[in-house]
Formats: structure tokens, sequence, C-alpha cells
């Protein structure tokens, strides 16, 4: 495990201390050992090096005492202060942004997550493969002749120009394969539409308790185990979306997605990259948002989601404010006030309650009709029994007369069986 020292500008940055233990846990996400913290009160990142001079030594000086092998940063760095500050504290020097890149680039494991990282990786490198043509040039032509600077410059410049356009090129090379992958999950999507089935999407912050919410749905309908979604104390557990078709004992039924879950700052490359695999999000008819309410920077985890939804273009879908580990809070659940639910994952008694508010607002347009199918038509009845929730049958002469809540587009259906009331 990497021992790690973990710094940043206060000055710079908004809820700095949140930030500050939000880096500290993203060090420990990808593996590393956080051993030490540096601070620094200037009104500005210095452009060299972004900490002043003074602070920069007492880095290198805190690292040697600590044994400390890099510094996280908590900002994105610019590839002039990242050699900078790696030649003068002889450490290996990590930026916010990098730091996510890696924790996604080691979760990823579908195929469709895997591209979208790899891509939000390069478009991280394009800006920064001059340092590293630099560094190798340095390298190369050390001790050289006196005469050779200018030549070796303009090589060096050609390099970094053919780098630069290898990188695009992979760039569009992976967005194209990762369109193809998509376009199944887009076809799903649109045939969802079609079949006018409601759909909600968990969003919120990383770790809040989403995965586990779907997981516990899924067990408390009886749904496959094979279809549960894997679930851990970690951050960003899961990068993929995972989508499941939720049938009620009433035969109501809806599309449950699990989405990526966000983290304060999180890097435009990313936003952009996994905006595809946001769209179950951007496309629901209801949006719950898992909070953790025991973490004591819960309000800002709010702002950062709704932050993001807003950077994908999430806007206008009802929202439901679900907050999660109440029992590690040490409030009263379950419980619902308006669109704001109390509870924990883990209780059946959250989760029923959590299905019957999902079940209120999802369906509020159907509406109890009685029909009479002729015993010729009986395939409507059997539509009927299949999608909608009887409540009363009765045989008579000329057919069945059913009485059952049905959804809209089913009752326009099925307009011309309609028994209208005395």
């Amino acid at each position: 495990m990497k021992s790690v020292i973990i710094g940043g500008i206060e000055n710079e940055q908004i809820n700095f201390d949140y930030t500050m233990t939000e880096l500290a846990n993203l060090a420990a996400a990808d593996n590393m050992e956080v051993v030490g913290e540096v601070r620094q009160n200037i009104e500005k990142p210095v452009s060299a090096t972004y900490f002043g001079k003074g602070k920069v030594d007492e880095i290198a000086r805190q690292a040697e005492m600590l044994d400390a092998e890099a510094l996280i940063v908590n900002d994105e760095l610019l590839p002039t202060q990242i050699r900078n500050l790696e030649e003068e504290t002889g450490l290996d020097i990590i930026d916010r942004t990098a730091l996510i890149l890696d924790i996604f680039a080691s979760r990823a494991h579908t195929r469709v997550a895997k591209l979208q990282v790899k891509i939000a990786q390069l478009q991280y490198q394009l800006p920064r493969i001059r340092t590293a043509s630099i560094n190798k040039m340095d390298q190369q032509t050390a001790g050289g002749n006196t005469g050779g600077g200018f030549t070796n410059r303009g090589t060096g410049e050609t390099q970094i120009e053919l780098n630069r356009r290898v990188i695009q090129k992979q760039i569009s090379s992976l967005r194209k394969e990762l369109k193809e992958v998509q376009r199944d999950n887009e076809t799903q999507r649109k045939k969802r539409k079609k079949s006018d089935i409601k759909s909600v999407a968990l969003v919120g912050y990383t770790n809040a308790g989403k995965s586990t919410t779907m997981n516990n749905v899924l067990d408390l309908l009886e749904i496959n185990d094979s279809k549960r979604v894997f679930e851990k104390d970690m951050l960003f557990a899961t990068l993929d979306t995972y989508v499941r078709k939720i049938v009620l004992p009433d035969k109501k039924s809806f599309i449950l997605s699990d989405t990526v879950g966000f983290v304060s700052k999180l890097p435009h490359q990313l936003v952009e990259a996994f905006k595809s695999t946001l769209q179950e999000a951007a496309e629901a008819d209801l949006l719950i948002q898992v909070i953790d309410i025991s973490d004591p920077n819960y309000r800002q985890m709010i702002k950062t989601t709704e932050k993001t939804l807003a950077e994908i273009g999430v806007d206008g879908i009802p929202m439901i404010y679900a907050f999660n580990k109440a029992d590690k809070a040490g409030i009263p659940y379950p419980s619902v006030e308006g669109n704001q639910f109390t509870y924990c994952a883990r209780d059946q008694k959250s989760i029923e309650m959590l299905l019957s508010i999902l079940k209120k607002e999802l369906f509020k347009d159907y509406e109890t009709e009685t029909f009479l199918i002729p015993f010729q038509d009986g395939r409507y009845l059997d539509l009927l029994n299949k999608k909608a929730n009887i409540k009363k049958t009765d045989y008579q002469a000329d057919g069945t007369l059913i009485t059952a809540e049905v959804a809209p587009k089913l009752k326009q259906q099925l307009a011309k069986y309609i028994v209208e009331e005395d």
C-alpha cells in the first residue's frame, strides 16, 4: 500500500474541510494510506508549483519524515505544476482528477464502463503529453553537444504533435466503438418507452446506499438473486447502470435503474464520458436521490448530485429525497413527509414503505374501470389478467364483467368495453 500525503489550498475551494476528507477517502479507495496532510492559505495557486516555495519545502521534509511516496493534491494541476512539484519534492504527484480516473479504471468491469473510462483518461492525458515528451527528450539529449539545442527542440515539438494525433485517433476510435456497444442499450430504452412502462432511477453520491436499496427491493419481491447489483462499503463500488424490471404483487410494473455515484468536483472528462450511461436518469419518470443522512456533509452531497445532474441535462423530473442510513444517524425510520423519505436500506419495513411511495407517485394516473368482455373476445380478458390489477370478476350471459385498475394506455385500448355507470 502506497503511503501518501494529501494537500490543498484553502482559499481556492468552498467547503475545503469536506473536500479534504473526501480526498482522503478517495485515496483509501485507491488502496493508498494517508500518512500526512498539508494546507496552505494563499489567495491563489502559484503558477509554477501550485503551493508556495516555503510550503513545497515543508512538503518535502514531511514526506521524508513520514516516508511518504506521493503527494495527492486536492485540485486539477497544470502539467508544468506536476513536473515542477515532482522535481522539487522527489514525490509522485497525483492530482484529484488523476486519482478519480484511476479509481474508475480499477472499478470498470463491463465493456461500456471500460471504454468510457479509457476515453476520459485519454482526454485528461491529451494536454499533458508535453510534460512527458519534454522529460523524455531531456533524458535523450542530456550531455549532448551544445550546438544541437534548436534542432532537438524542433524534433521534440514534432514528436509532441505526433503523440497528440495518436491520442486523438485513439479517442475517436474508442468513441466509435462505444457508440456501437451502446446501440443495444438505446434500442432497449426505446422499446421500454414504446411499451409505456414507467421508469425510476436511483441517483446520488457514491456509497450513499443506492445498490443496497436496489438489492433489497429485489429481495423483498423475491426477484432472482442473479439480478443482484454488486454492493460494498466503498467509493464507486459500481460504475455501470444496472436496470431491472420490477413487477409488484398487483401486477403494476416499472423499470428501476441504479446509476454511477457522484463525488464533488467529478472530472468533466468523466461527466462527458458517462453521459450515455446516465441516460437512464435523464429519461426517468421519477428520480430517487439516495442520501447518506449519517454523513455530516450530506447537504453538500445533495448539492453535488444536483449540480452533476444539471451538467448531464437532467431537468424537470420529479424527485424523492431518500435519506438512507437513518439507523446510523439515530433518526426514527421509516417515515415520509412530502417528497422526503427517511429510511434504512437494510430494513424490510423501509423498503415496503419505499415501494408504497413509488406506487403512489408512478401510478397516480391509473383508473378503476369496469369492462364487459364478450366471450369471443377472450384475448382482451387475458390482457386484463396479465396487465391490470383485478378487483372483481363476474360471469354473465353476454360475457365477463371485470372491474380492474388500469393504465391510461390499456383503458384507451379497451375503451369500447367500458361499462358506463347509470
